[in-house]
């Protein structure tokens, strides 16, 4: 018999596989016509256990940090926004930072996250809040008019976003996508037509949007909200029942009003997530006003489930209580037997496997070829890089669509792809221009290409692969949804000082472990630096600039130090929340166009608080920050006037080394940069070893 198996063909093969796996389907459905419990307890998904109440509750009477000085903890500020110890309030926007607090935005959250909504049930947590504010007008000057924009109380998914100012009223910016999930209160004293505003005097409930879903006209009810007096809200919303309840009143009277300004169904469910930040929000516009909130009491309730093991857990004891349960006589036998069958068809199947296998040994013995058509597929580990055809590059951009560009630079251009495997991407088309000027050696450009995709590090970006052909380049990264860091520093949100020192010991981090493995990243901005889910930095947009050199070593040294220069400028823009180089028409008075010669300007005068931006307000550590654009400027010199390596500047940045004295004015010989040709280490070639 076992010479009848032998020589079996590989169609043959193929049919075997075939009734192999049909006989084990069919088994399959035999055993759940048996066991039917196995297959309601599989399918039931449904939450099990007893409903449990998840609390949280927390009270300020007010907001001075002489008498509670856990605030800083406990109520975390973003933007324009500061605890005011005179008045004991949270204030918005902070009028210290700047004579005019015209088109200003800021936020206070409290500090930990919230449980809103049950994900097994979808049902959103109930909660209760009351809290005091005033609108003042009366420190500015009547010609500048009141009244500007409003405030929110906001439920929100993050503590880091910041929102536009004047009528967006700090809630969201052009950095939020459209499953940005958010939930307001607004009380605005601005009308906006645009936004369907009824009046400059109107509560609007706001569902993921800037435009209310709902508004109510509070001069109804006899109550200006600029007419400087404090008021106060009660804000109760039944989440079982998806039932909110607005009450508006004088804050002189604690009385709870006896009737709502809004109680209606309203379902937030889909606007929520698990766990959200609870706080305020304001801004302003062309007129201002000062945002005074004076006190604030919070709590919610929502309902969780301790689940117990179900039992799926338990096949054993529902199988044997299952046959306990039906006539001894049938499932003792038919088990058994099928059981046996069973394991006569896996042992023959094991034969088939093992004769073809002796056979193709058989064959390959005696010398003879086994024809293969078309390149055999080996097999890949995953997430390792590849090369990739230009048709599975053009599927996955749709044919280099224009609705799939995520930006461009004079190297070319960033297109959003989708693999068939279901995976993102981020695909860098490289120009002609670009390669022929940069490039022209392609094998050398694909070697190097290589070489930094097999290097693996938490912050850098992993290269899937790359594709190139007679008239074609291209590097194929992860994509990052966040977006590149650019976007978040330079847009109308404010990243708040904690997760920009984070980036910067994150991208210095990544360049230093590049350097080590001589390579060097070759194009540092900060539109090479994106952020993961996790909001941590990760560098990519890698340069792969090649320089006319023959010597590889000394290639890796120019473009390392070109690397540590380009860092220098990245930690300032970083701490200064400004581009390297501005507009001229935007540039102010106290500022230069040339970031660079401004710093190190406020270096010589000892200023270097002016270079930070103002709009992180009070939350900064102002000694930290001045730390880092010491380092900043460091990186800057020349190599042999103490410029420093990448790893003397992570021990920098992490205290484990005393940062060298610089010197008192700028060094004369600092060669020059500019926002065209920053990046390429042809411009660095001779200035790093003067």
């Amino acid at each position: 018999m076992m010479k009848v198996l032998f020589p079996l063909s590989p169609k043959v093969m193929g049919s075997s596989y075939c009734y192999f796996w049909l006989f084990c389907f069919s088994y399959f459905l035999a055993s759940i016509k048996q066991y039917p419990i196995l297959v309601n307890s599989a399918a039931d998904k449904s939450v099990s256990g007893h409903p449990v109440n998840v609390t949280k509750h927390f009270s300020f009477s007010n907001f001075s940090f002489s008498t509670n000085p856990s605030i800083f903890n406990d109520v975390k500020l973003l933007g324009s926004a500061k605890f005011s110890n005179k008045t004991g309030t949270l204030q918005i926007p902070d009028e210290s930072q700047d004579d005019d607090i015209r088109h200003q935005a800021g936020r206070g959250l409290y500090s930990s996250p919230i449980r809103f909504l049950d994900p097994f049930s979808q049902t959103p947590a109930s909660f209760q809040t009351t809290f005091s504010f005033q609108f003042d007008n009366s420190t500015f000057a009547e010609d500048n008019g009141y009244g500007g924009s409003g405030l929110t109380f906001i439920i929100v998914p993050d503590e880091f976003t910041v929102g536009r100012p004047g009528p967006w009223l700090a809630m969201l910016n052009d950095a939020c996508e459209d499953d940005y999930k958010a939930v307001a209160v607004e009380f605005d004293t601005r009308q906006n037509p645009e936004f369907g505003d009824p009046n400059d005097n109107h509560v609007g409930i706001n569902l993921g949007t800037i435009i209310s879903t709902k508004t109510i006209n509070v001069s109804d009810v006899g109550i200006s909200l600029r007419d400087g007096l404090v008021h106060r809200t009660w804000i109760t919303y039944d989440g079982p029942n998806r039932w909110m309840d607005i009450r508006l009143g004088l804050g002189n009277k604690e009385d709870y009003p006896s009737k709502p300004i809004f109680s209606k169904f309203l379902d937030l469910s889909p606007f929520l997530k698990e766990y959200m930040f609870v706080g305020f929000s304001a801004s302003t516009g062309n007129l201002t006003q000062i945002h005074n909130i004076l006190s604030w009491n919070f709590s919610s309730t929502s309902q969780a489930f301790l689940r117990y093991p179900s039992a799926e857990t338990c096949l054993r004891k529902i199988i044997l209580q299952n046959a306990a349960e039906g006539p001894k006589n049938t499932t003792k036998a038919e088990p058994a037997g099928s059981f046996l069958i069973f394991m006569a068809v896996v042992a023959l199947a094991l034969a088939v496997l093992l004769s073809v296998y002796l056979n193709g040994k058989r064959r390959d013995g005696n010398g003879s070829n086994i024809s293969v058509h078309g390149e055999k597929q080996r097999p890949r580990p995953p997430n390792k890089p590849r090369r990739f055809t230009i048709s599975e590059i053009s599927s996955a951009t749709r044919c280099y669509s224009d609705i799939e560009i995520l930006g461009r630079d004079f190297r070319g251009v960033y297109y959003r792809g989708k693999l068939p495997n279901g995976c993102q991407v981020a695909v860098k088309r490289f120009s002609s221009q670009f390669l022929n000027l940069y490039g022209s050696d392609r094998r050398r450009l694909l070697k190097e290409v290589t070489a930094i995709s097999w290097v693996r590090h938490p912050h850098l970006i992993p290269i899937r692969g790359w594709c190139q052909d007679k008239h074609e380049t291209m590097v194929v990264y992860d994509f990052f949804p966040n977006g590149s860091l650019d976007k978040w520093l330079f847009g109308v949100g404010v990243l708040p000082w904690t997760r920009r020192f984070k980036v910067i010991k994150d991208v210095a981090d990544a360049l230093s472990f590049l350097h080590s493995k001589q390579l060097a990243h070759k194009n540092l901005k900060t539109s090479s630096v994106f952020l993961d889910v996790s909001f941590r930095a990760v560098l990519g947009d890698f340069g792969f600039v090649l320089l006319e050199t023959e010597s590889r070593r000394f290639e890796s040294a120019v473009c390392q130090s070109a690397d540590v220069f380009e860092f220098g400028v990245f930690v300032l823009e970083v701490v200064a929340g400004r581009k390297r180089l501005l507009e001229t028409k935007v540039i102010s008075q106290s500022e230069q166009k040339d970031l660079l010669d401004f710093t190190w300007r406020m270096h010589e005068n000892n200023e270097k608080v002016k270079v930070m931006d103002r709009r992180m307000g009070s939350m900064i550590n102002l000694e930290q920050a001045i730390h880092v654009v010491e380092i900043g400027l460091l990186c800057t010199l020349n190599e042999n006037k103490g410029r420093p390596c990448m790893e003397q500047v992570v021990e920098f940045l992490n205290m484990e080394r005393p940062i060298p004295e610089l010197p008192l004015s700028r060094p004369i010989a600092l060669f020059p940069y500019s926002s065209a040709n920053s990046g390429l280490c042809k411009t660095y070639i001779c200035a790093p070893f003067k």
